[in-house]
């Protein structure tokens, strides 16, 4: 099962690069900020085929993503505060230097 979603999830990833590269830009551009931000909203941006299809593959990534991360085997994996013991550890004081011998006269 996992890696039949693998599969679909590369195949939609894929698709959707694909799609919209195939797509033309709504401002096409903006023709290097030189004009056409006034047709921005009302120009269509391809055939509604191609947005629809887009959608699907969109909306397939989305759920392939969450399905892959639910089946995700997570036993080998452990949290970094597991390690992490609830008893502290015993503080160990250093031992006192030795007195400096006295000097021979």
């Amino acid at each position: 099962m996992y890696h039949f979603l693998l599969t679909i999830h590369i195949l939609a990833c894929l698709g959707m690069i694909l799609f919209v590269l195939l797509q033309t830009g709504r401002g096409a551009g903006l023709q290097m900020f030189g004009g056409g931000g006034d047709s921005l909203i009302s120009t269509p941006s391809g055939t509604s085929f191609m947005k629809k299809f887009t959608a699907g593959l969109a909306a397939t990534f989305a759920f392939t993503s969450l399905f892959l991360t639910l089946l995700q085997n997570r036993s080998g994996m452990a949290s970094v505060t597991s390690n992490i013991s609830a008893t502290p550890a015993p503080i160990e004081t250093p031992a006192p230097a030795p007195a400096p011998a006295a000097a021979k006269k």
